[in-house]
């Protein structure tokens, strides 16, 4: 399903950065009438807002038609139509947006987001809890929903915490399943997110089929006869699993053994792989190399002007309705720290619009480590695709592997062809992805991918490999015996509504019992210990215990602000030192993008001697300069040392644009009864940071020299975040 989603993203990624582009050329936003190319549709704004309103009566009524940008197409991958209308303006000097998604000549509402101005009381800890709000959930679905039951699917509920800045509203999202006969159609999904303040801003659906046919529930076999079916074909495979668990993007790497099986059809009993049903289950294959022997590199590196000319000979179009334009070259290296050329290009098209990428090029080798190819879309715009022969998947794989063999050539004899059948589309292509093999170990999460048109024309191509320093050792791990005894033990069954997804046509659903291990989708056994783990890290995070900053502290736990390994030995009364300190406070006001390729570009900066790109504190620190919140004003910067009560007075008055206010230091009254423990200088930063509620006095004491605690770090920067809101300074996103 993954793969599913990805190529439709790509595709329809394409189309919406065309249309964005589009738009803002000031032609399209303000056309009342739309007219999707290829058809003879026509719709107004008021005709799509009528619609909505009548069905979500209260959201966006403040919203004028002609404030809405409005976008309409066919997908070249579904045969439907959809329209988009978004808005962006400004509400009391403060930014609000939204957007509503239509589907089909009905014009069914598909999606709707809003992004309001964001009140205190949505602000953590928010007016609403978490069981608040999915109350709030479930009585929106009751309202609206009308066209099927629905139920709460438990434990997929976003943690209210996760990727949240203080400046931002709690967003909280649940995800109701449609049910048909008491079970769950697995790609009939709606989510729901509400805010802290419980108002809904957020919902979108997969619209049903209305020829939707269902097997009768009441004809399905035994679960018992399903389960030792399943359990008597079941057995462990050894991988390699990589996983980024830490900031600065540094890959982790485990050897786990994860259950190899297949989902089983709850009616007849075949095997069924999510793409067909198998009458007998597949044998168990070892890996088959692309290559026995590596390949010669082609280019013994590659330089910017041939990067340049080779990325110009792939992208171009033969068409005088578009111009291709090269916008830069650049030497950097790319997120698993491999030094690249980083080709960055755009389309612009005859109406105005375009359409834009980049390429990346081994540095080394001049092979072709990142590449997505627009021509099909484009001639899908154009109405110049029509009538492609479609190849079979034998003629795709082997089209696939010659494109792995002239754009990486090097890399090919420690990669397999793909060890199950890829997922295959007839409308629009194929795609592949072979797997690195390591002492004769499959690696997930290190592999290449090739997408192949249904032309045989090149889609993709790209290679992720991430750098691992050392590979653990297979000589002591638990044994593959005893690592299937344990799945079987734990295996149970969850049984929904399927289709058949190498059948784009087909509209028939299935009951399909799928194996669940130790009560949990994903779930695989560290193959050194024999402990469950969850294959994409979703870690559980430790909740600390404190007298007064307990939910403070455990708010920034759980998003991932502050790192705390161990809940039993965390002192929240210790000191903080000031790297810690602006690491919390910038991770708590701006989105860091850990590990981006940026940060080892040949334009990266460095402010201070002592603390380089690969520093923890880095990026955290860099953003800081940028925003003002720390002094360039020396070489370097005591990342060790504890932070004081004056010190981050002032770093907290300066994210407030307060500086020069606090620079006035003739104005303030210095009446503490510590007043002489405060520098002239700063007694500004300090009366300002007091009366705000920043940091407070105790019994008129400031103690200026006071090293700050985690507790006291945490309550103070959450306060922070509630007054930048307040004064509408949003930081949101940084490198």
């Amino acid at each position: 399903m993954g793969i599913i989603l990805t190529a439709s993203a790509l595709s329809l990624g394409m189309l919406s950065a065309t249309a964005n582009a589009s738009n803002t050329t000031g032609t399209q936003p303000y056309n009342v009438v739309a007219q999707v190319a290829a058809t003879d549709v026509l719709v107004s704004k008021e005709e799509l807002l009528k619609k909505f309103k009548a069905s979500f009566p209260g959201v966006f009524d403040s919203i004028k038609p002609s404030e809405f940008y409005m976008h309409s197409y066919d997908n070249p991958y579904e045969n439907t139509t959809r329209h988009s209308m978004s808005f962006h303006k400004q509400e009391k000097g403060k930014e609000i947006s939204g957007s509503i998604g239509f589907y089909g000549d009905n014009y069914e509402i598909e999606s709707f987001q809003y992004e309001p101005v964001a009140t205190a009381d949505s602000l953590f800890p928010g007016k609403v809890s978490k069981d608040g709000a999915k109350q709030i959930a479930h009585d929106f679905m009751k309202k609206y929903m009308k066209d099927g039951s629905y139920q709460l699917e438990e434990g997929l509920e976003d943690f209210y915490y996760s990727s949240q800045i203080l400046t931002r509203p709690i967003r909280y999202t649940f995800s109701f399943n449609r049910m048909q006969d008491g079970v769950a159609v697995g790609d009939q999904q709606v989510n729901v997110t509400v805010l802290g303040n419980g108002e809904v801003v957020g919902f979108n659906r997969a619209i049903p089929s209305k020829s939707s046919t269902f097997d009768d529930v009441k004809k399905g076999k035994d679960a018992e006869v399903i389960l030792n079916q399943i359990k008597d074909n079941l057995t462990a495979k050894l991988q390699y699993q990589i996983t980024y668990p830490n900031e600065g993007n540094k890959p982790d790497v485990k050897l786990v053994y994860k259950p190899e099986i297949l989902s089983v059809n709850a009616i007849t009993g075949d095997w069924f792989n999510s793409y067909e049903f198998l009458k007998e289950y597949p044998a168990h294959k070892g890996s088959e190399m692309i290559v026995e022997k590596a390949l010669p590199v082609k280019h013994n590196g590659i330089t910017k002007e041939a990067a340049k000319k080779t990325a110009e000979n792939l992208l171009k179009v033969d068409s005088s309705k578009i111009k291709l334009t090269i916008q830069s070259v650049e030497e950097m290296k790319n997120y698993n720290g491999q030094e690249v050329i980083s080709v960055h290009y755009m389309y612009h098209f005859s109406n105005g619009s375009g359409s834009g990428s980049s390429i990346e090029f081994d540095k080394k080798t001049g092979e072709l480590v990142r590449f997505h190819s627009m021509q099909q879309e484009i001639k899908e715009m154009l109405d110049e695709n029509k009538d492609q022969k479609s190849l079979s998947y034998e003629e795709a794989l082997a089209k696939a592997v010659e494109y792995a063999k002239e754009y990486l050539p090097s890399y090919l004899h420690e990669y397999a062809l793909p060890s199950e059948t890829s997922y295959a589309d007839p409308m629009s292509g194929y795609y592949f992805i072979f797997p690195r093999i390591v002492d004769g170990v499959l690696v997930v999460g290190d592999q290449i991918n090739v997408n192949i048109h249904k032309d045989g024309s090149l889609s993709s191509i790209s290679i992720d490999r991430p750098l691992i320093d050392e590979w653990p050792s297979k000589d002591k791990v638990i044994s593959e015996k005893e690592a299937t005894e344990t799945f079987k033990k734990s295996v149970m069954l969850k049984t929904s509504y399927m289709k058949e997804y190498m059948k784009r046509e087909n509209n028939h659903y299935y009951l399909i019992s799928s194996p669940l291990f130790n009560e949990e989708e994903f779930q695989v056994l560290e193959a050194s210990t024999g402990k469950w783990f969850n294959q994409y890290n979703r870690e559980v995070l430790p909740e600390v215990s404190h007298p007064t900053a307990a939910a403070e502290l455990n708010y920034l736990i759980q998003s991932k602000v502050l790192t705390v390994k161990d809940a039993k030995s965390f002192n929240g009364d210790a000191a903080v030192s000031k790297g810690e300190a602006i690491r919390i406070m910038m991770n708590s006001l701006t989105y860091m993008y850990h590990g981006y390729p940026m940060d080892d570009s040949e334009n990266a900066k460095q402010t201070f001697t002592n603390i380089d790109s690969k520093h923890t504190s880095y990026q955290a620190v860099e953003r800081a300069v940028e925003l003002g919140v720390i002094a360039a004003d020396k070489s370097t910067f005591d990342v060790d040392s504890p932070i004081t009560k004056e010190e981050l007075s002032i770093w907290y008055i300066r994210a407030l644009g307060l500086e020069e206010a606090a620079k006035q230091t003739k104005i303030y009254k210095n009446d503490f009864a510590d007043s002489k423990k405060i520098k002239d200088e700063y007694i500004g930063y300090i009366v300002l940071a007091d009366s705000l509620g920043l940091l407070k006095a105790e019994k008129n004491q400031f103690n200026p020299t006071k090293q700050v605690t985690y507790a006291e770090l945490a309550v103070s920067t959450i306060r922070l975040g509630h007054e930048m809101s307040k004064k509408g300074r949003d930081y949101r996103y940084g490198y």
